[in-house]
């Protein structure tokens, strides 16, 4: 005689298998969303292009800001350059001069 019914399964049989499943689970979420998982390695990517650029242009300001410094020092001395930064910087000007003051929008060389 032939039974059709429902099996019967141990809680036992189950535990196991269960586990293993929660498990990988657990390590395929922080994969994916951990501290260290792939969200965050694009996003530390985007950062970099981001940091890369700006060094790049902070690297380009200190060379120009050095070729200027290297025309105010010693025998290879600029005076006109020594003149301008004079006047901009500690505000003086020759008797009769006027000063006219631009907002900076008005500046020359100013791209909006």
């Amino acid at each position: 005689m032939v039974r059709y019914g429902i099996a019967r399964v141990s809680p036992g049989r189950l535990v196991r298998p269960l586990l293993v499943v929660l498990v990988l689970f657990y390590f395929s979420y922080h994969l994916v969303h951990g501290e260290r998982g792939l969200f965050a390695l694009v996003r530390d990517q985007r950062r970099l292009e981001l940091l890369t650029g700006q060094m790049e242009r902070v690297h380009q300001d200190r060379l120009a800001l050095e070729r200027k410094v290297a025309h105010l020092r010693g025998e290879r001395l600029d005076l006109d350059l020594l003149d301008e930064q004079m006047r901009r910087v500690l505000g003086m000007m020759r008797p009769g001069e006027m000063v006219v003051l631009l907002s900076p929008a008005a500046a020359p060389g100013h791209a909006e």
